[in-house]
């Protein structure tokens, strides 16, 4: 069974977060490559859970039918 994902850990930092076994930043078991993955508290801020403005905008669609056939 998964454990919860902390959502605002005290340490992020000491933590590899890449998968279920959060291992020592400086001690990394898994094999993920050199560097540890980062909580997203770390990029994003400590309301990084929080619905609202990410920061994505939206795509631009054109609201008339695309006519796909040769003309002639």
């Amino acid at each position: 069974m998964a454990r919860n994902f902390p959502i605002n850990p005290k340490h992020p930092e000491r933590i590899c977060w890449g998968c279920d076994r959060y291992c020592p930043a400086k001690s990394l078991a898994c094999g993920n490559g050199s560097d540890r993955t980062m909580h997203p508290a770390e990029l994003f801020g400590d309301d990084w859970h929080l619905p609202g403005d990410w920061g994505i905008d939206p795509l631009m669609t054109n609201d008339k039918p695309i006519d796909t056939q040769k003309p002639g």
